[in-house]
């Protein structure tokens, strides 16, 4: 098998009302099959979700987290609001969302935007994906599949990748359980985030500063069978019910 993986180059700046969809198809010619990554913080900016700073009101508890992480209060703000559960607020904040996806500052962006504007993460990633999909299939007859990136750290390793937060027309996870591997072992715990592994791949063609690829294409990949239960469930999640342990007793 071999893939193509192109940047859809030539975007403009994205402004609220922009559609997406179509300047993207004006960029490059989607075919049947493709699987188109999308930055979220662009699709999010193109839909209005997007905060004035200079609008928020922090409240006691964003003062008081902004003097600990030495952030901007109306910023931390934004960031709680954007929250449905702080699951640490220092050295920084870490907080779940209401999509079920855990991040650093609720993944609230300053960083290629305008001064004094953050973006926010879709409310519904996984409708915002399936939203741009149905308009590409509008707009070209074509069926793509879609996925919504963004850039997170990873615990115990430094660095930056590419996560996928939302995604449709295909499963986020490839299921192996249930096969054999090369000597006839019966694969019993196996299963790959694949929605990720492309996502991080994307992140690496989207850049991190200034290259102005916010949106990548990525051509003659295969299809899976498999799930979409990316996120563990609460009772799973050991690292999150730890952390959570020790800010309860002030420990982080």
């Amino acid at each position: 098998m071999s893939v193509e993986v192109i940047g859809v180059e030539g975007l403009p700046i994205i402004q609220p009302g922009d559609n997406l969809a179509r300047l993207i198809c004006e960029a490059i010619s989607v075919q049947d099959g493709d699987i188109l990554c999308v930055a979220s913080s662009v699709y999010s900016k193109s839909v209005g979700t997007i905060r004035h700073l200079s609008t928020v009101t922090p409240t006691d508890e964003a003062i008081r987290i902004g003097a600990i992480t030495h952030e901007e209060p109306a910023f931390v703000q934004a960031v709680l609001d954007a929250s449905e559960e702080i699951i640490i607020d220092a050295p920084f904040i870490l907080s779940r969302l209401r999509s079920g996806h855990i991040g650093v500052r609720a993944g609230v962006d300053h960083s290629n935007v305008e001064d004094g504007i953050v973006i926010l993460l879709p409310e519904d990633p996984m409708a915002a994906a399936a939203s741009l999909r149905d308009e590409i299939l509008a707009t070209t007859g074509m069926t793509v599949r879609v996925i919504l990136t963004d850039t997170c750290g990873r615990a115990f390793r430094r660095g930056q990748t590419g996560h996928a937060i939302g995604w449709s027309g295909m499963t986020a996870i490839r299921d192996f359980r249930g096969d054999h591997d090369l000597f006839g072992h019966e694969l019993l715990i196996t299963e790959e985030a694949v929605v990720d592994e492309i996502a991080g791949f994307a992140n690496f063609m989207m850049g991190e500063s200034n290259k102005g690829v916010p949106a990548v294409i990525f051509r003659n990949m295969e299809t899976w069978k498999g799930h979409d239960m990316l996120y563990f469930k609460e009772k799973e999640d050991l690292i999150r019910e730890a952390l959570r342990e020790c800010r309860e007793n002030r420990l982080v």
